[in-house]
């Protein structure tokens, strides 16, 4: 699939998602406790690709998004969102205190741009907090239904890391282990063929109870073993 295919691919899933949902305020995550930590000293806040699920307090905060019905929502709650691309963020380099993009990169084919983009941004010691999934031998049909373009290998995730002065400060287990494959394959089924059904279903029951039954995030200092991890949130620091 080339850049161009995986990028319509997202954005036709995601509009389509976005349309149909609420918006859920980022203190309803467990995210919340992580990001509260972060928030003194970080004046200046940018949160890529959230859609309608962002993670860092809406207002005064800049947003990116390539989905209009997400930008739109943003937008009514206080935040500074503006439609663009993760891979030529519309900012000068050094502007930002904090920068997030939970489960945004892997969607992306260049992520040596997206690395880079996002570091240029940061400040001198500002801090990125991101979200991937891990392990190639982990891919399911709904890696590939929702548009992501890989699984990351942890050795391959370090050297980018590396490559862009960032410091793993803390590590956590994030999002869901692997479900059974049949549920996955019955899922996407669903969404195939019955989306406007499913998308309701996921708005109105899903989500709420995932959200009812959130674990706590446990933090291990610096990079935590990634061996049997099926996706990972870091905190890093970007180096002078």
């Amino acid at each position: 699939m080339t850049p161009g295919d995986l990028a319509a691919k997202n954005s036709a899933f995601y509009d389509a998602l976005w349309s149909n949902s609420y918006l859920t305020r980022p203190e309803r995550f467990n995210t919340w406790p992580l990001v509260a930590s972060l928030l003194p000293g970080s004046a200046m806040r940018l949160e890529v690709g959230p859609g309608l699920r962002p993670r860092l307090p809406i207002k005064n905060t800049h947003f990116i998004d390539a989905s209009p019905p997400a930008i739109e929502r943003l937008r009514a709650r206080g935040g500074i969102a503006q439609f663009g691309e993760i891979t030529a963020l519309p900012f000068d380099q050094d502007t930002f205190d904090l920068v997030a993009a939970f489960d945004v990169i892997e969607h992306v084919e260049n992520d040596g741009q997206v690395f880079a983009e996002l570091t240029r941004v940061l400040k001198e010691n500002g801090r990125l907090v991101f979200s991937v999934p891990l392990h190639a031998a982990y891919w399911t049909v709904f890696d590939d239904y929702v548009g992501h373009a890989r699984r990351y290998e942890p050795e391959a995730l370090q050297q980018l890391m590396a490559a862009n002065n960032l410091v793993v400060e803390k590590s956590a287990v994030f999002g869901m282990q692997p479900n059974n494959p049949r549920m996955l394959k019955y899922t996407v089924k669903m969404l195939t063929e019955h989306r406007a059904m499913a998308t309701r279903w996921y708005n109105w029951l899903l989500l709420p109870l995932g959200m009812l039954f959130q674990k706590r995030l446990k933090f291990t200092e610096g990079l935590m073993d990634l061996s049997n991890v099926y996706e990972v949130l870091l905190v890093c620091r970007r180096k002078p």
